[in-house]
């Protein structure tokens, strides 16, 4: 059970919504009791519906029935205020370094609670990176969404490996289609959205996009049931 920690700092869901995603946040603070305090002071004007610590200790800020306010300016699949669309889930790390063991524990325990009362599919659990590109970067490389995912608690694209390891560049308007399939729907640049997608599914990787890379975009477009076929040349 969460340790109950009521913040001030929430409002009613907006047109009658209800979660239908979860994002995950990094706090980038010194510890969780300094995140804790920030979630729940009035002045900041933030919070989320829960902090985990990296000691695995579970709070709960705001009922999920209510509208945290954790995501700030963005959107997902084309839609606005996130808030009223999400649980937000705050991470006591840094961005720099690993998620300890005990905070996955703890967060995985929580992910199944969460998704069954509101009945949010794998794909509806996202980064704020992925609804904000270019504005947020958390919770960021550290973090291991294939160990999510192979739990079904996140996207896990069904991609032929053989194709991700095709290092030839690829054509960056080719990605355009398939990032918004899958929820990259922003307002900002290609490059940016391509940015947020490769930090969370291809984390190690760096440089100029590669045709494997798009094979994975590609791939996690037809995993939710949206056919894009590859350019060719």
């Amino acid at each position: 059970m969460p340790i109950w920690h009521p913040s001030p700092n929430f409002g009613p869901r907006r047109d009658g919504l209800e979660p239908s995603l979860v994002v995950l946040h990094y706090t980038a603070m010194a510890s969780a009791e300094a995140a804790l305090d920030r979630l729940s002071d009035p002045d900041a004007e933030v919070s989320a519906h829960y902090l985990i610590g990296a000691d695995g200790t579970l709070w709960q800020l705001v009922r999920e029935a209510d509208r945290a306010w954790h995501a700030g300016q963005g959107e997902w699949r084309g839609h606005g205020d996130v808030n009223s669309r999400s649980v937000g889930i705050e991470l006591d790390n840094r961005g720099d370094h690993p998620f300890a063991e005990a905070q996955m524990a703890a967060l995985e325990r929580l992910l199944p609670e969460i998704m069954g009362r509101w009945s949010i599919p794998a794909h509806g659990v996202i980064g704020h990176s992925d609804m904000a590109p270019g504005r947020k970067r958390d919770p960021g490389r550290k973090f291991d969404w294939r160990r999510l995912a192979r739990q079904g608690l996140a996207l896990d694209p069904d991609v032929d490996p053989a194709a991700l390891r095709d290092s030839r560049p690829a054509p960056p308007d080719a990605f355009d289609a398939p990032l918004r399939a899958l929820g990259y729907s922003g307002n900002v640049p290609l490059e940016t959205r391509i940015g947020a997608f490769l930090m969370r599914f291809r984390p190690q990787r760096m440089g100029s996009p590669s045709r494997g890379d798009l094979a994975l975009a590609l791939g996690a477009a037809e995993t939710l049931g949206i056919d894009r076929t590859t350019p060719t040349a």
